[in-house]
């Protein structure tokens, strides 16, 4: 979770005014992404205030600080899966990506990292869109014959979010997949070591998911229950999974519209709102809080049926 901490510091210029201590308070602001849709139209409602929310942290009630939609910068990471089931949608993707791009604000930053057992960063955090395309037509060009390792893609695209250039921005990787993941090696991160940077460097994870014949056959190959026991004590991971943990948002994708859903998926991230709160209970450092954001009933009966998505806590 992305941390601001503000250190007041209130000096009565004590070495010139006797019997005047200095005061050291350190107040934590912690803020976070949230998305409300109507569960009937599926569309997001951006007309809310802070008391339609009803806020929680391990439980406890919180005064919500902060309220806005669309105001702070993005961070993005894309990231494009190697394996031969994705790669082709790739090509059209590159073609499509100025337009999609375009749907991103002046300030918004990306990189462009690709994956198989390991990921690699192909273009570092730009505002340039020019260079983000010619990184997503060098993508499209790269080929890989390893195995494909979703916790180690999730871990190391959360990490290159903890150097985004912008430390006020909203960080959120993309992610190009067909949720076919490969049993993980020993020597890759683990499915909670993905979560942890995830959930510490304050990074929700939505996807653009696109299948074909091969992603199902080798599908049907990753569900052997002769494998369930490799996979409950060693978990390759899932898209899904990430998504609904980290509160974000996994899109059904093709050949023929990836670009279009690249750019609907852009403006789906941007009119989340931030939420930003002080936590009134102090925690030790490095303890899982976790989060709970509800829309208070006298706003349901107004606004009818909502459903929110938010990721699940953070690390203090």
């Amino acid at each position: 979770m992305r941390r601001v901490i503000c250190l007041l510091l209130f000096a009565a210029l004590a070495q010139n005014i006797p019997g005047h201590q200095v005061i050291h308070v350190n107040v934590e602001l912690v803020q976070f992404d949230a998305q409300v849709l109507d569960k009937k139209t599926n569309r997001a409602v951006g007309s809310l205030n802070k008391e339609d929310f009803q806020l929680y942290e391990d439980g406890v009630q919180q005064q919500m600080a902060e309220l806005s939609r669309d105001q702070l910068p993005l961070s993005v990471v894309l990231l494009f899966d190697l394996t031969d089931s994705v790669r082709p949608v790739l090509k059209p993707l590159a073609e499509g990506a100025m337009d999609a791009l375009e749907h991103l604000k002046p300030e918004d930053e990306v990189a462009v990292m690709v994956y198989a057992a390991k990921a690699h960063l192909v273009q570092d955090f730009t505002t340039n869109r020019r260079q983000v395309a010619i990184a997503i037509e060098k993508a499209s060009d790269m080929k890989s014959n390893q195995a494909a390792f979703f916790n180690e893609a999730v871990f190391q695209a959360s990490a290159q979010l903890a150097n985004a250039k912008n430390p006020k921005s909203r960080r959120t990787i993309i992610w190009l997949t067909d949720n076919v993941p490969n049993i993980p090696s020993s020597k890759v991160h683990t499915e909670n070591d993905a979560f942890h940077e995830a959930f510490e460097t304050g990074t929700v994870v939505s996807a653009l998911l696109e299948r074909s014949a091969m992603s199902d056959a080798f599908l049907v190959l990753t569900k052997n229950p002769l494998l369930a026991p490799v996979r409950r004590h060693d978990p390759p991971g899932d898209v899904y999974k990430f998504a609904e943990q980290t509160g974000g948002l996994v899109m059904k994708s093709s050949k023929e519209d990836v670009g279009a859903k690249l750019a609907q998926l852009i403006d789906e991230i941007r009119t989340r709102y931030t939420i930003g709160y002080y936590p009134s209970v102090e925690q030790p450092k490095g303890k899982f809080c976790q989060i709970k954001l509800k829309i208070s009933e006298d706003s349901e009966s107004r606004a009818g049926r909502l459903m929110v998505r938010t990721k699940k806590g953070y690390y203090r």
